[in-house]
């Protein structure tokens, strides 16, 4: 209505008709709009002041680059073989001698999420079938597909517990992985944490009414853990043992960018990947609902808002909630849209969904 008020205000008499043009199609794009949504608050400028920009992630060495495919995220067994799931459906190995291995096809341009597990394989979270186990041998089996009588619609992170539980994110329950914009220019809760026990097949919520629901982990003792809200700029720790327990409450806020996967370190700190969600000068975006539902309208739009491929970063969090480090490739010149960040024998492995290689850093 403010906006009918400003043109009635501007527009000459004789301008009706170009006033009627303007008011049907603002009419058509909020009738026609995918999203209903509301306000997104951005982190304050004051968020950065303790987290000089750098160029660490500039200094990754390429490992399969041509090899592997978007490359989400990154996770090895006991033998210290690594795994990583492409975006052309591989389940592809790293071995200790340097040499890659296409382990298991999995027919799937959706996989994301993986863990080792105690009893052998990695589980895989497809965000179209759900909850994936690949055994050692490399046989696949969809665990689980569907909670209370729908089908999972964007399983994206996954972590067993060391009793075979396993918990993992539904990033939205209304917006599918094609749309995962949607689920950020909507701005409202429509992600989850679940727990689901293979001994008994039953699945439960842990955490509901989450803002994009991604990374998760747990703590070294297994008496917390962690899920990040992507679009809320924060991660939320939920209280598995002790007097707290059941106790959901902020872990870390206001981060300079939006947490994707999180990965436990062998020293009990996390390493959290951080995404540029929005491009820069497009911030207002989030300010606007007319803006908001304008932009969700026309999918070409949706591209110049995006700011993911523009930069890099991770950063390390101690088991305080405290920010240790950040690091940075702020002009992605050498790798963008960082995913994943995994400690493995003094090295920090990064997947990214805008590359063709795992980046290698050596932990300073």
């Amino acid at each position: 209505m403010a906006l009918l008020g400003f043109l009635r205000r501007f527009l000459p008499p004789f301008s009706g008709f170009v006033f009627a043009c303007l008011l049907a199609i603002a009419l058509q794009i909020i009738i026609f709009s995918p999203i209903t949504p509301d306000v997104l608050h951005l982190p304050e400028p004051s968020s950065l002041a303790s987290l000089p920009t750098n160029t660490h992630l500039q200094g990754v060495r390429k490992l399969g680059e041509g090899i592997v495919k978007g490359p989400e995220d990154v996770c090895a067994d006991k033998n210290g073989v690594l795994y990583t799931a492409t975006r052309d459906g591989w389940i592809k190995r790293l071995h200790r001698d340097g040499s890659w291995e296409n382990w298991t096809m999995l027919n799937s341009q959706t996989l994301v999420g993986i863990t080792v597990t105690r009893r052998g394989g990695i589980i895989v979270c497809d965000a179209e079938k759900g909850l994936i186990w690949v055994d050692a041998d490399g046989h696949a089996k969809v665990l689980l597909s569907h909670f209370n009588g729908s089908q999972l619609r964007f399983a994206n992170d996954v972590i067993e517990a060391s009793d075979g539980s396993l918990y993992f994110s539904v990033s939205s329950t209304k917006f599918d992985i094609p749309n995962l914009f949607l689920d950020i220019l909507e701005a409202k809760p429509h992600g989850q944490l679940l727990k689901f026990d293979p001994s008994s097949s039953q699945t439960s919520i842990v955490v509901d009414k989450l803002g994009l629901a991604n990374g998760v982990a747990l703590s070294r003792d297994e008496d917390f853990l962690i899920v990040c809200e992507t679009w809320k700029f924060r991660c939320l720790k939920h209280w598995l043992k002790g007097d707290v327990e059941g106790k959901t409450e902020i872990f870390v806020d206001n981060l300079p960018g939006g947490p994707d996967n999180i990965n436990l370190a062998p020293d009990g700190s996390f390493w959290i990947a951080l995404v540029q969600l929005t491009s820069e000068r497009w911030e207002f975006v989030h300010a606007s609902k007319a803006a908001k539902h304008f932009i969700a309208t026309f999918p070409s739009m949706i591209k110049k808002v995006k700011g993911a491929h523009t930069k890099a970063s991770v950063v390390n969090v101690g088991a305080d909630g405290k920010i240790i480090k950040k690091l940075d490739d702020p002009d992605a010149k050498v790798i963008s849209f960082v995913t994943s960040a995994f400690e493995f024998e003094g090295h920090l492995y990064l997947g990214s969904l805008n590359s063709n290689f795992i980046g290698k850093l050596p932990i300073i």
